[in-house]
C-alpha cells in the first residue's frame, strides 16, 4: 500500500482554511481494515519560527526550507500573505520552483496560485483562484489560461483550486484520483462533509 508524503507550505498571514482543510482531509484518510495510512502530512515554512496565521492563530511548522524532505504532494495555500507579501519573497518563490520539479503533484488553494504563477509553474497551463482575485491573476500573468466558475483545475501534475473551502473539494478529488472513490467517501463521511465531486 502506497504512502504519499504531503507537504503544506506555511507563511505569515496564510489563510487558515486554505491549509487546515486539506490537512484534515489528508491526515484522517485511512486504508480500510489496516493501520497504514495513505498520506503522511507535514507543514513546512521558510524558517521554523512561529507562524501567525490570518486572524491571529499561531502555528509551528514541522520543517523549514533547509531540512524539509522531498514531498510527493506539495500544497501551496493562499491568503493575504501569499498575494501581497510572499509573492515578493524570492527565497520562497525559488523554493517552490525547485520543489515543483521534485513533486509528483503540486497544488494551490485560493491565491496560492499567485505563488505558482510567479514561479512560472502555471505558464501555458489552465488555472483558477479565488473569484475575487481571478481578474488580477489574468492581468498579471498573461501566460496562464484562466478558468472561471470552477472549484479546481486539474493539469495532471499541477492542480489549482478556487478560494478557501474549494481546497477541501480539491483534496477530495485527489483522494479519488490517488486512492479511489471508496476511501474518499469513507473520509467524507467521517468528516460529515457533503461534496458533489464524490458523485462522479
Amino acid at each position: 500500500m502506497k504512502n504519499w508524503n504531503v507537504g503544506i507550505l506555511l507563511f505569515n498571514e496564510v489563510e487558515l482554511l486554505d491549509f487546515a482543510g486539506p490537512f484534515e482531509v489528508f491526515s484522517i484518510t485511512a486504508y480500510p481494515n489496516c493501520d497504514k495510512k495513505p498520506f503522511t502530512v507535514n507543514t513546512v515554512a521558510q524558517t521554523k519560527d512561529l507562524i501567525s496565521v490570518r486572524n491571529g492563530l499561531k502555528v509551528l511548522p514541522d520543517y523549514d526550507f533547509i531540512n524539509s524532505p522531498c514531498f510527493d504532494i506539495l500544497l501551496i495555500p493562499g491568503g493575504y500573505g501569499a498575494e501581497e507579501i510572499e509573492i515578493h519573497n524570492e527565497i520562497l518563490i525559488n523554493w517552490i520552483r525547485d520543489k515543483a520539479s521534485e513533486c509528483h503533484i503540486i497544488a494551490s488553494v485560493c491565491t496560492g496560485s499567485f505563488l505558482l504563477a510567479e514561479a512560472g509553474i502555471l505558464d501555458g497551463k489552465r488555472a483558477t483562484t479565488h473569484w475575487m482575485d481571478i481578474s488580477r491573476l489574468e492581468r498579471e500573468y498573461s501566460k496562464v489560461k484562466i478558468q472561471r466558475g470552477v472549484k479546481f483545475v486539474d493539469e495532471n501534475t499541477i492542480i489549482t483550486s478556487g478560494g478557501i473551502s474549494a481546497g477541501i473539494n480539491m483534496s477530495f478529488y485527489l483522494l479519488i484520483r490517488l486512492v479511489g472513490k471508496e476511501i474518499a467517501i469513507a473520509t467524507a463521511k467521517r468528516m460529515e462533509y457533503d461534496i458533489d465531486i464524490l458523485k462522479m
